[in-house]
């Protein structure tokens, strides 16, 4: 090996991609793949190990990496890891050329390089010397774009085709994740996951979520506009909710913002068309509603939010009025959003008495603060997101707030602000109304509109306020992250997200405080356990197999030839009586 050269290491999570360019690599003599990872953790850890001993001098990497595993540390993240922490080591992109703003970005993190994946592999050579050598080398780079929404038919057919594919890498992902597989079978599923990737991507490509586009200057999203006091206010384009069933609970829809369809807010906008089945395990108050009234409450709290950063930005508030505020903006967003999805006049005839409706639910409001809105993470930091355009902490790195990591975080942020904040509306329905029958014709899936089925659905809900009060929320604090419930193509998920939760701990007392400490022994004991098992089962194995198996099987055998001597016998002695 000379000093000139070339010492790669591979970052790609598709193992079959990579065996295919270290094969081709293999023909150049002055190139070497010295190690190849498939996740961005593993690639840190791999690094403090070769880079001490000079054993790398290049890394190629792709820049979805993580996306398809829902890994917190994506391709684009690890470029600016390892750009603040070895930024004279250089880097090659070997990539899609899907998403031009994530490579826009990229190269405004300092990356020196890339090709797009599928072309000829003397040009990835060519980039190699190139990068190596210190010069920058970027394949057609793609134009940044920004587009129009599309029509409705365009994004049903599109989730129809995702929701296919989804389910069918979920159980591709279920095979590899058996321990068990022959390396045939890893084969197989590993080809199976890569089809449905690239159909994936065929189908983002065919049908993208944008419908015209358009080119844009900029490398990321235009963010809303900032306003004033002192600055006038621009016009609302407008829009309007879909019509509620005309009923004795029924309303008016309300006009709300149109939203740039690559902001945070457009996103979880266009999500709300899709499907808004509940993923998860854990049962949601929203659960209970119909789907076009689970929509429209999700729609109304999205906008009211809007609203309420309009006027947080004309009255000027500061950054650090925000944390004192925080528990009356949570209370006025639900306050609001109650009381436009509910009505503000609407009664109900409950026996000889017409009651406001509106009014007994408002009676719920400590019980819904304390449950729910106060236990809403990480709200102070998106809205200051988007009111001072403050960076983003994601995985104890700070992400400026148009990049496109933050801007993925605002999104999860927000969507979970808008579903908790929407079991808070939903949770005084239940405690108040729930066997009402106007209120169930008018808002009940008709799964759950019986007595029994309410009951239970109710008695669900409870158990898991027991159950997140006493175990979840201790493990969570205890292992330093927030689970947030964010909307998909097929449904509502929950996600878990890294956040420092120190100060939590060392508060928490008597059972929850119980609770992390017996993790904490589980964490002690168990592999301690595990191995004492291990070794004590390899015993057991021994002297079945070896001792008391061979004994037996002696035994057995004696016995057989025993038996086979005295037939012989008893045969030889017939014989020899009929030749007499």
């Amino acid at each position: 090996m000379t000093n000139q050269s070339t010492q790669i290491l591979l970052i790609d999570d598709d193992p079959i991609f990579r065996l295919g360019l270290v094969t081709a690599l293999a023909a150049f003599a002055d190139l070497e793949v010295v190690a190849e990872v498939d996740t961005a953790t593993a690639a840190l850890e791999r690094l403090t190990t070769l880079l001490p001993q000079e054993q790398v001098n290049l890394i190629i990497l792709d820049l979805a990496l993580g996306r398809s595993l829902g890994s917190p540390l994506t391709g684009l993240s690890l470029c600016q890891q390892l750009k603040t922490d070895y930024p004279d080591l250089p880097i090659l992109l070997l990539s899609a050329p899907s998403e031009p703003n994530q490579l826009a970005a990229a190269k405004g993190l300092g990356v020196e390089g890339y090709c797009a994946k599928g072309c000829a592999i003397t040009l990835i050579v060519e980039a190699i010397g190139q990068v190596k050598a210190g010069q920058s080398y970027w394949q057609m780079l793609p134009i940044p774009t920004h587009s129009l929404p599309p029509p409705r038919w365009h994004n049903q057919l599109r989730q129809s085709g995702l929701q296919q594919i989804e389910a069918a890498l979920r159980q591709v992902t279920a095979q590899l994740q058996q321990g068990n597989l022959s390396r045939l079978d890893w084969l197989f599923w590993t080809g199976r996951r890569r089809e449905l990737l690239t159909a994936r991507w065929i189908v983002n490509q065919l049908l993208p979520t944008d419908g015209a586009i358009v080119p844009s200057d900029n490398n990321y999203a235009e963010p809303l506009p900032r306003l004033t006091s002192s600055s006038p206010r621009p016009p609302v384009p407008q829009t309007s909710l879909r019509q509620s069933s005309t009923s004795a609970l029924s309303k008016t829809s309300s006009e709300a913002l149109q939203f740039q369809p690559s902001t945070p807010q457009g996103m979880t906008l266009t999500k709300l068309d899709s499907s808004l089945a509940n993923l998860t395990n854990t049962p949601l108050e929203i659960d209970i509603l119909q789907v076009e009234r689970r929509r429209e409450l999700l729609r109304t709290i999205l906008y009211k939010f809007e609203e309420m950063l309009d006027a947080l930005r004309f009255s000027q508030v500061t950054r650090e009025q925000l944390t004192q505020k925080r528990s009356r903006l949570l209370h006025d967003l639900w306050h609001v959003s109650l009381t436009d999805f509910f009505g503000q006049y609407s009664t109900l005839a409950v026996g000889n008495q017409m009651i406001e409706m509106v009014d007994i639910l408002r009676q719920n409001r400590d019980i819904v603060q304390r449950a729910i809105l106060d236990k809403i993470p990480l709200v102070i930091e998106l809205v200051a997101n988007r009111l001072f355009e403050s960076p983003l902490m994601i995985d104890n790195v700070s992400y400026p707030a148009h990049t496109p990591e933050a801007m993925a975080r605002a999104e999860l942020l927000l969507q979970n602000l808008i579903i908790q904040v929407a079991n808070g509306v939903i949770q005084p329905l239940l405690n108040s109304f729930s066997d009402v029958e106007i209120v169930k014709h008018n808002f009940y899936d008709k799964r759950l509109i019986s007595s029994r089925e309410i009951t239970r659905f109710r008695n669900n809900l409870s158990w898991k306020y027991r159950r997140d009060e006493l175990v979840d929320e201790p493990r969570s604090i205890f292992e330093s992250r927030y689970n947030l419930f964010v909307l998909s193509d097929i449904g509502i998920k929950k996600v878990a997200i890294y956040s420092p939760r120190r100060q939590e701990l060392e508060e928490l007392q008597g059972t929850q405080l119980a609770v992390t400490i017996a993790y904490e022994i589980r964490d002690a004991i168990a592999p301690r356990l595990r191995g004492i098992v291990g070794w004590v089962g390899k015993g057991v194995v021994y002297v079945l197999t070896q001792v008391l198996g061979r004994g037996i099987g002696l035994i057995l055998r004696g016995v057989i030839q025993g038996v086979g001597s005295a037939w012989q016998d008893t045969w030889f002695s017939k014989n020899g009586e009929r030749g007499k």
